[in-house]
């Protein structure tokens, strides 16, 4: 005989199994792919580790050189002017300098007949001298301070310059009595053996670093009038 309730029971277990079954595939597929409520906000970027902060290194100046150059002085000399002793007949005593003007020589007596010679150039026409004279001041990388009679001839040039590798006096310095003459360097080693300062004796950088070695403050200083081979012993005239 058919039983009404328990059809009734049969009906109710066979949907809430179906409701159920719904339930469990609804849920998988919204595991599998997540529906996206708002599709117009774009996820943020994964955060990355902080990269940890430098040390702060403080602002290094530029290093400038402060000892005599190769480079500059790496200019092809004719042979007759690089550093050699050689014969030199003269009365003078060892230690003593002697400026050939004419062939744009510099001696520094040795003694016994020799003497150690260096090429170097001279001054232009018009600006040649002679005369005895000592060294009263040696200095080192020496700062310049053209005299008032060059800025006069010559007004775009500094009032002062800071020694080092640029300025014209180069390595080194030796200052010639009371006058404004001086032994010196130059940032130019192509000038030397030709005429072209405005009174004063340069040699290569790494030749008047030699020089200077071996002068003391006092020393001798000759210096050969342009037409002559013998020292004019009046006072120096420019």
């Amino acid at each position: 005989m058919f039983n009404l309730d328990t059809f009734r029971n049969y009906s109710r277990a066979v949907a809430f199994g179906a409701v159920a079954v719904s339930a469990i595939a609804f849920a998988g597929a919204a595991e599998a792919a997540p529906v996206q409520l708002f599709p117009f906000f774009q996820p943020l970027p994964p955060m990355t580790a902080p990269q940890p902060m430098q040390p702060y290194q403080p602002y290094q100046a530029p290093t400038y050189q402060t000892e005599p150059s190769e480079d500059q002085d790496a200019v092809e000399m004719p042979a007759r002017f690089r550093r050699q002793t050689v014969s030199y007949a003269t009365r003078e005593a060892p230690g003593t300098i002697i400026i050939d003007t004419p062939n744009t020589y510099l001696y520094y007596v040795l003694g016994n007949g020799q003497a150690l010679r260096y090429g170097i150039g001279v001054g232009r026409d018009g600006f040649t001298w002679s005369g005895v004279q000592s060294v009263t001041r040696k200095a080192e990388w020496p700062a310049w301070t053209p005299p008032p009679e060059m800025i006069a001839r010559q007004p775009y040039l500094p009032r002062h310059m800071a020694g080092g590798p640029g300025n014209p006096l180069g390595a080194r310095a030796m200052y010639l009595g009371g006058t404004i003459y001086r032994i010196h360097g130059t940032n130019a080693p192509d000038t030397i053996g030709k005429r072209v300062s405005s009174g004063c004796i340069r040699l290569t950088n790494d030749d008047v670093s030699d020089l200077y070695s071996r002068v003391n403050v006092g020393t001798k200083v000759i210096v050969l009038p342009m037409t002559e081979r013998r020292a004019d012993l009046g006072a120096a005239t420019r």
